[in-house]
């Protein structure tokens, strides 16, 4: 597991019924493409966030795969339709196995 990962978000707290509304999302991840040396000259172990999945209510609604060249701390930004009160679930794979996830209700006026 890298250290000092966390995932943000940033979700509306409430929509009207079928109202497109925008997410962002932001890891903090120090990724690593695996091409780099040390200072001893040995390869570093590639460590990266390798897909981000976005669902509501149990919907995937984006599903992203990512190779080494992303950034550090990748970002996305995406339009979703709220059609009725639910949860959007977030979750970032990395190549060591392990799994980063957030959620934020959004309730419908």
């Amino acid at each position: 597991m890298a250290d000092n990962v966390r995932p943000r978000v940033r979700v509306p707290d409430s929509a009207a019924a079928g109202e497109v509304v925008s997410i962002k999302t932001l890891i903090s991840h120090p990724m690593e493409s695996g091409q780099r040396r040390d200072g001893d000259g040995n390869i570093i172990p590639r460590s990266i966030i390798n897909r981000f999945v976005a669902a509501y209510n149990g919907e995937t609604i984006v599903d992203v795969t990512m190779e080494p060249a992303i950034s550090t701390n990748p970002y996305f930004e995406f339009d979703a339709t709220v059609p009725e009160a639910g949860e959007f679930k977030f979750t970032w794979y990395d190549d060591d196995g392990s799994v980063y996830e957030t959620s934020n209700a959004v309730s419908v006026s």
